[in-house]
């Protein structure tokens, strides 16, 4: 059995909510669908929740789709800093504006 790569990571169930947004192809824009931080935490995830592996605690459904809630209630997560450097600094720990980089199938 080949051991797992970026190319081709471990199969493992990942729950999200039905009306999710699908996945888009890796390089498209984000559109909430939550997979990647359903599968492991980017680095600002690994800083608030304590873990490497698993889903991001901070990953929060806003009702039409998944967001970072550092982005979207930074202050339920980071109280010790002010809410603008929490948000800042986590749009850059997540690379948001840059696309999808979650090279994970969903099939």
């Amino acid at each position: 059995m080949p051991s797992p790569s970026r190319d081709h990571p471990p199969r493992r169930v990942i729950r999200l909510r039905a009306d999710a947004p699908a996945k888009p192809v890796e390089g498209a824009t984000c559109n909430g669908c939550g997979v990647c931080c359903a599968w492991a935490p980017c680095p600002a995830g690994i800083w608030v929740s304590g873990r490497r592996q698993g889903r991001c605690r901070a990953l929060a459904w806003d009702g039409a789709r998944y967001r970072c809630g550092l982005l979207a209630q930074p202050r339920r997560f980071v109280r010790w800093l002010p809410a603008a450097w929490t948000r800042r600094a986590a749009a850059r720990w997540i690379a948001a504006g840059q696309g999808c980089d979650a090279a994970l199938s969903t099939s």
